[in-house]
């Protein structure tokens, strides 16, 4: 790891010097944009003001043989579209470090996009060397090219190693923007025996003990993720990053996608993937909070204002434990409303 005293310096001569604080940006969804596809990248620009985040995939269904047009179409797509002018980030998942063709397409998206893209995700990080890598290379491409703006990265954790390793992963680089659980890759892994891509599973349960009548005993479905969800989130939290949940790949079923949102955004999760546009606004009303939960965390902060002392509301007892939380509820409707007009009118800012 490096000393404190070097954590922020350039990794290059002539490398933008890394960010203290990542940007504060709202990233309720991250909408995946096939790029190879003429037909749907026409269909960002209007897309894009209806999202937080536009990410264009260079990595899993992309066909081999589509790679080079979909690395093509990112840089088109960064060039077309002012992201930045829209409040709307660009990012690119771009392919394995183990891949044919990773390299070339991370020198070109500097060289030719390196002012405009945010975020580079990375697939599979299993360590923290992984991330050293990133870094490193991240800085000689930007001072090569004269890139102003720190590109971030962030890892999607989708190994049994890399979530072993997940608390260096987060802390290993100023770069670091958040890391995604990618839970089919993951499974694959871990020789798990389901074949879904996120949520949960009929066969993942718990049951009552018999009952004496011999009746139908009561068994609920369990979160298959819970464990791994958790652990990120705190590694997450614990370094100054941001947690997401990542793909839920049943797009017929909007019901457990949003359950599913949920759990992650109530465990502390920042957004969660969009894989197909019905999933967008599903993102946007899990991952903004309840106005009625913002209203009462107002009227927390409002009857202590100094985050000390105990108050009564409605029957509850308020200290600085529930100051803190309701702070954290209220931070986040502040930055949502001044993104996101409807969520303003609604939270009353």
């Amino acid at each position: 790891m490096k000393t404190p005293r070097g954590f922020f310096r350039p990794l290059a001569i002539g490398a933008p010097t890394p960010w203290r604080e990542p940007p504060a940006r709202v990233e309720r969804m991250i909408h995946f944009v096939p790029p190879h596809l003429d037909k749907v990248r026409a269909k960002v620009p209007e897309i894009a003001p209806t999202v937080d985040v536009i990410l264009a995939n260079l990595e899993d269904a992309i066909p081999a043989d589509a790679k080079g047009a979909a690395l093509a179409g990112t840089v088109a797509m960064s060039r077309e579209v002012d992201f930045r002018a829209l409040d709307v980030g660009l990012w690119v998942r771009i392919n394995g470090l183990n891949s044919p063709w990773h390299l070339d397409e991370v020198a070109t998206l500097v060289e030719k996009s390196g002012d405009r893209i945010d975020v580079l995700m990375v697939p599979k990080v299993e360590g923290p060397w992984d991330i050293f890598y990133m870094d490193q290379l991240l800085a000689s491409l930007e001072a090569k090219h004269g890139v102003t703006r720190p590109i971030l990265l962030h890892a999607i954790l989708e190994t049994a190693e890399g979530v072993m390793n997940v608390e260096q992963i987060a802390g290993a680089s100023p770069r670091m923007q958040g890391i995604s659980l990618g839970p089919a890759d993951l499974a694959a892994s871990r020789a798990m025996k389901t074949t879904r891509v996120g949520g949960g599973h009929p066969g993942y349960r718990v049951i009552e003990d018999p009952r004496a009548d011999g009746s139908v005993r009561v068994s609920v479905q369990q979160d298959l993720w819970h464990y791994t969800l958790a652990k990120m989130v705190d590694a997450c939290a614990a370094h100054g990053i941001k947690p997401f949940y990542g793909p839920f790949g049943a797009i017929d079923d909007p019901v457990a996608c949003e359950q599913q949102f949920r759990n992650a955004f109530l465990m502390g999760c920042a957004g969660a993937w969009s894989l197909h546009p019905s999933q967008i606004e599903i993102a946007k009303r899990v991952f903004s909070p309840a106005p009625d939960e913002v209203a009462f965390a107002r009227r927390i902060l409002e009857a202590m204002p100094d985050g000390t002392g105990v108050a009564m509301l409605d029957g509850k007892m308020q200290d600085d434990a529930t100051w803190k939380q309701a702070k954290v509820m209220v931070d986040c409707a502040k930055q949502i409303a001044t993104k996101d007009a409807a969520y303003a009118g609604l939270y009353g800012f």
